[in-house]
């Protein structure tokens, strides 16, 4: 089992996602607590819908869509599922709501729109729920088994913690190899929870979460 691969393909596949997260949920979650648009209550509802939805009980049908579109046994089949989530979407929503509308009508009288808005005002003063959004993203990356587990099928698209399933019953159980890359599984997520606790403890206070 070659383990630096999958060491590899975890930190592409988390890297990815949480630069769309941070990107998408945060545009949605600006349009959601500053736009006004038509149908914008009833969309957020669904949002909050598919936070009470088990992970598991859409995975049939994601994978379904995925093979649909020939993309099983590929990075894109792993990733695009997760490009955007409603966790992340409530998050900046909630966070956005807070920030001052006189910022953004100053920024339209001068002439400003929507995407530089967004870009130059909004996002600069997004940090801590950025900084949590994107923890929580890596993390749920780094340590997802089932989903990697079902579309990738070749190893040299395998993520760490299903190269470590399989290298558990390969040949007997070899417990200084798990171990070590236990200790590599988790060494990422305390370097960054060190790196950004001040931003996530302060973006879980100002974002609603309990």
């Amino acid at each position: 089992m070659d383990l630096g691969t999958a060491f590899a393909n975890s930190l592409i596949i988390a890297l990815v996602l949480v630069a769309t997260n941070l990107l998408f949920c945060s545009m949605v979650g600006y349009a959601f607590a500053k736009l006004s648009f038509r149908g914008k209550n009833l969309a957020f509802g669904l949002v909050l819908v598919q936070l009470a939805i088990p992970a598991i009980v859409v995975m049939m049908p994601q994978f379904v869509l995925i093979a649909r579109f020939g993309m099983v046994n590929t990075f894109l089949g792993i990733i695009l599922p997760t490009v955007v989530t409603p966790l992340g979407v409530f998050m900046m929503r909630q966070f956005i709501s807070d920030l001052p509308d006189e910022l953004i009508d100053a920024a339209r009288v001068d002439g400003a729109r929507e995407f530089r808005v967004f870009f130059t005002i909004i996002l600069p003063l997004c940090g801590p729920a950025l900084a949590t959004l994107g923890l929580i993203t890596f993390l749920g990356s780094w340590n997802n088994f089932l989903w990697p587990a079902v579309v990738a099928q070749s190893e040299d698209l395998y993520t760490l913690p299903v190269a470590l399933n399989i290298l558990n019953g390969y040949e007997g159980t070899h417990y200084n190899l798990l171990v070590a890359g236990s200790v590599v599984v988790i060494a990422p997520i305390l370097f960054l929870f060190v790196f950004l606790q001040r931003f996530f403890i302060q973006g879980i206070a100002t974002t609603g979460l309990k």
